[in-house]
C-alpha cells in the first residue's frame, strides 16, 4: 500500500506563509515528480507546483514570487513554502507523487488550508 502522509494546513493568517510537508512511503518505486496541487470549493484542482527529479520546478504564474518547494530523495518527502498568503489561497491541499515506470500518479487525502482577513 503506497500512502501519502500530509502535515501542515489549517487556519492561516492572510499575508501569512504556508508549510506543508509530505512523506510518501510503500512500494512506490523510483518516483519521477514530487509536489502540490489544490481544489478550492467549486473549482478544479489546479497545480500548486512540483519539483522533478533532477531539481525542475514547474508552478503557475499565480505563485511566482511567493512559492518555495524542495524534496529530499533519501526521505521521500517534498516541502512547500507559500507566503504572503492571500484569501483566495483557501482550499484542500493535495500532495502528488508521480512514478517514473508508467508515469503513475499517486495523491494524498488533501490538507485543509483556509486563509483569513
Amino acid at each position: 500500500q503506497v500512502r501519502l502522509v500530509e502535515s501542515g494546513g489549517g487556519l492561516v493568517q492572510a499575508g501569512g506563509s504556508l508549510r506543508l510537508s509530505c512523506e510518501a512511503s510503500g512500494d512506490i518505486g523510483v518516483i519521477d515528480a514530487m509536489g502540490w496541487y489544490r481544489q478550492a470549493p467549486g473549482k478544479q484542482r489546479e497545480l500548486v507546483a512540483a519539483i522533478e527529479s533532477g531539481g525542475k520546478t514547474n508552478y503557475p504564474d499565480f505563485v511566482k514570487g511567493r512559492l518555495a518547494i524542495s524534496r529530499d530523495d533519501a526521505k521521500d518527502t517534498v516541502d512547500l513554502t507559500l507566503d504572503r498568503l492571500k484569501p483566495e489561497d483557501t482550499a484542500v491541499y493535495y500532495c502528488y507523487v508521480r512514478r517514473l515506470r508508467y508515469s503513475f500518479a499517486f495523491w494524498g487525502q488533501g490538507t485543509q488550508v483556509a486563509v483569513s482577513s
